[in-house]
């Protein structure tokens, strides 16, 4: 599984927010829409690993439990707006997580900052202009993985399916010291080519630099143990 290192001592989110059924039927109908139109997963597990590791990048970078905890609700949020559309669905997101975020008795600058975060983090629309919303950003584009593709038909892999069935090993690193966050890839290139990755995601990695910037970080890539970026 994808997964950030160590990143299961960061879990911030009081377990309330899993057990709202509003959260659970959209986060479902979500996935379901996103599965019926042929993506990858975006269900409980995806939103669970981006919302650690939002959590274990802010902590890593020493910021508060406050701010910890905000990004590790959007993180949780940030797909919901899936049941609707795919296009723009960070901006739906960001609508729909209003109602969840007053009724969890959220103040108001920090409602707007989760849904901030929520509504930034596609790469078609998004800008990191705060911490929350550049760990988002990071966090989500960095799980890649072959756990996320549902399509069983290895002959009818588009692009995605492959580039993330290629994908053996996804490790997540912050070092305070060098101020860098790391995105480490394992690639199979059996089944896709490492170009095959930077065609599909080039766009990603470039707003994860930019988010790295708001961070005061670099942002590397390695792949197959080779720095790329």
């Amino acid at each position: 599984m994808s997964d950030s290192k160590d990143k299961n001592r960061f879990n911030y989110i009081d377990n309330d927010i899993r057990d709202i059924p509003m959260i659970k039927t959209y986060l479902a109908q979500a996935d379901k829409y996103l599965e019926a139109i042929g993506y990858t997963e975006h269900g409980l597990r995806h939103v669970n690993i981006v919302s650690k590791s939002i959590q274990y990048i802010l902590s890593a970078l020493g910021y508060n439990d406050r701010t910890i905890l905000l990004g590790g609700i959007a993180g949780y949020l940030h797909d919901i707006g899936n049941l609707i559309s795919r296009k723009n669905h960070g901006i739906t997101s960001a609508l729909l997580s209003q109602k969840i975020l007053e009724e969890m008795g959220l103040p108001l600058d920090e409602m707007l900052i989760v849904m901030s975060a929520i509504a930034n983090h596609d790469e078609y629309v998004g800008e990191p202009t705060n911490a929350v919303t550049a760990a988002m950003i990071i966090a989500d584009k960095a799980d890649v993985h072959r756990t996320r593709v549902r399509n069983e038909n290895f002959i009818s892999f588009d692009i995605h399916d492959r580039v993330n069935f290629a994908v053996t090993e996804s490790f997540l690193k912050v070092d305070k010291k060098k101020m860098e966050v790391t995105l480490e890839l394992i690639i199979d290139t059996k089944i896709s080519q490492v170009m095959e990755y930077f065609e599909i995601f080039l766009d990603r990695m470039v707003l994860c630099r930019k988010s790295a910037k708001i961070l005061n970080c670099h942002f590397v890539l390695i792949i197959n143990n080779v720095k790329l970026l």
